[in-house]
């Protein structure tokens, strides 16, 4: 059971101030109770090439619809090599994420440490993919109710960020699934080939307020 940290002393805007900016708001902190108070809403923190704080929630906002997903032939073969696990290595996982040396890293110290209390509290989460004994990728994100929010990936072997996101859609796949939304910020290309889609900030808002109240998968309880 997730534990509920301190409100936050921050309120933040409605989304719709933002107009076509896909920026939110600046500052604020990344206390356990501001960062839950802030996916509630639609927003996730991230920090600009000057460190300065942003919190965002883009324009076309992009999700994987897990109901109904059906995996391509590369997904079944990614997923197919390697072993799912969830919260065995969320340390590993984070930092992997954080590596300096990915191009357009933006996951600082003060990002890990926020994320690193939230799983602490039971609100964030790792999903892993193994080979045997080796970390070959994984994934982390924000779980609150029906809403799983991706926030970065990795892999260290061929495949293994991919079999995570297909390890992930399986966990979130179950008799709520049509309520469910996993959300990955925006949509890449490399994204798009495991299915992302993007739909409207006004949807999204809305289907978060609906998916709070439904039930976290079984592996994240």
């Amino acid at each position: 059971m997730a534990i509920e940290p301190a409100p936050s002393q921050w309120e933040f805007p409605p989304v719709g101030v933002a107009g076509g900016s896909d920026v939110v708001a600046g500052g604020a902190d990344l206390a356990p109770g501001t960062v839950l108070a802030a996916y509630r809403r639609g927003l996730f923190p991230m920090p600009d090439h000057r460190s300065s704080l942003l919190w965002w929630s883009p324009v076309d906002r992009g999700v994987i619809e897990v109901d109904g997903y059906q995996p391509s032939r590369s997904m079944r073969r990614a997923r197919a090599k390697f072993e799912i696990r969830v919260d065995t290595a969320f340390d590993r996982v984070i930092r992997a994420c954080a590596d300096p040396r990915r191009p357009g890293s933006w996951i600082d110290r003060d990002i890990i440490a926020s994320y690193t209390e939230l799983h602490r509290l039971g609100w964030v989460h790792s999903v892993e993919a193994w080979d045997g004994d080796e970390l070959a990728g994984g994934l982390y994100g924000v779980a609150i109710g029906g809403l799983f929010a991706g926030e970065s990936m990795f892999h260290h072997q061929t495949d293994g960020s991919k079999a995570a996101v297909a390890g992930t859609i399986e966990l979130l796949n179950d008799e709520h699934a049509a309520d469910r939304v996993f959300d990955i910020q925006w949509v890449t290309d490399h994204l798009a080939t495991l299915g992302a889609v993007s739909i409207p900030r006004e949807t999204y808002v809305r289907r978060v307020s609906a998916a709070l109240d439904v039930p976290l998968p079984k592996a994240f309880t």
